[in-house]
């Protein structure tokens, strides 16, 4: 099933069905639930009823064996880490991790996030059999900006040249990061973000408390803001953004302690949202990510220098660059914390 905001999407989409392009790029902000869609929509290309509007009948042969995740004409290619985490079936990447385990069973080695060009070459020799069920062959490949630079022109090279009867279904929230090679190769599809009405009240159905403040700090992506709900580090979180609203009297060495066991990456959103929520207080006084927070956002910009403003968003920015090579986050995030005290100097 496709999420409550996703109908506009699928109903527009439709109109393609009488020429069907090779490759679909499906692109929008993460959270907002692209790769399920793509997976309902190649289960609706896959079922063998053909109903008028695209929808799987759900009681073909082809509907069962796609649920059951062993359709032959269907491949989802994701990164071994998503793969972990969604629990989608790649084949490819848990014979590797096999073969890895094997060779040196003392070793562990951490899922891969990109997608590789042994993924790709799987792939290709998927595309280049006929069909086992005489009709199309679908491919969903998510996230494409984490083809490395292999599989990306492995890739490219069948786009330019695709086998009759196989669909693409490509799912992007950076299109961004892809080779533009590729962007040219496919039919573009621009995903819609769902409006608050719609997406607060699915959040309410689903059990989540404070459902409005959730989807404004998830930047009104609601599978993003039903993540954060449950997240364990919610109270790290929490304790974090009060440290930022006292501005001057932040505790930067505090907060190094507490959390230099999260991810990097992790604290840096945090931190470049209540910074983006700062300007945009400064600026237009309409915070976008913690309404809640105003007052102390009001206060807080009212007391930070400009140029120094700027430098530090600098610094952040710079730090994300390498956010996921092996830091020592004590220090990263004393320098961070730091710098964000010094703006109220």
């Amino acid at each position: 099933m496709i999420y409550p905001w996703q109908a506009d999407d699928w109903n527009r989409l439709q109109q393609l069905r009488g020429h069907w392009p090779h490759a679909l790029l499906l692109h929008g902000q993460a959270g907002i639930g692209k790769l399920r869609f793509a997976q309902h929509l190649a289960q609706g290309l896959l079922c063998e009823a053909q109903l008028p509007n695209g929808e799987p009948c759900g009681t073909c042969a082809a509907c069962h064996w796609f649920v059951q995740g062993n359709h032959p004409d269907y491949r989802i290619v994701v990164p071994e880490a998503l793969a972990a985490e969604a629990g989608l079936a790649n084949a490819a990447a848990d014979e590797k991790a096999e073969k890895a385990d094997a060779d040196d069973a003392k070793k562990t080695r951490a899922p891969s996030k990109e997608i590789k060009i042994e993924q790709v070459r799987a792939l290709l020799d998927f595309t280049g059999v006929g069909s086992h069920r005489g009709g199309a062959r679908v491919v969903v490949l998510a996230p494409a900006e984490a083809l490395n630079v292999a599989a990306a022109n492995a890739l490219l090279k069948t786009l330019e040249e695709p086998p009759a009867g196989v669909v693409f279904l490509m799912v992007s929230a950076r299109i961004d990061r892809l080779l533009p090679t590729i962007i040219s190769r496919c039919r573009q599809w621009p995903m819609t973000a769902p409006a608050p009405e719609i997406a607060t009240p699915w959040l309410a159905a689903q059990g989540v408390a404070e459902a409005p403040a959730l989807l404004a700090e998830a930047g009104g992506a609601p599978l993003t803001a039903l993540a954060l709900a449950s997240d364990e580090n919610r109270t790290l979180r929490d304790w974090t953004l009060k440290q930022l609203a006292a501005g001057p009297q932040c505790d930067a060495f505090a907060c190094a302690e507490a959390l230099q066991k999260l991810p990097v990456p992790l604290v840096l959103g945090w931190l470049q949202r209540w910074l983006y929520d700062l300007l945009a207080q400064r600026t237009a006084g309409a915070p976008r990510y913690f309404p809640q927070a105003a007052v102390a956002l009001d206060r807080c910009a009212a007391q930070t220098d400009a140029t120094a403003f700027a430098r530090f968003i600098k610094t952040v920015t710079r730090q994300r660059a390498v956010e996921n090579h092996p830091l020592n986050a004590r220090l990263v995030f004393e320098e961070l914390f730091i710098g964000y005290r010094d703006l109220f100097a």
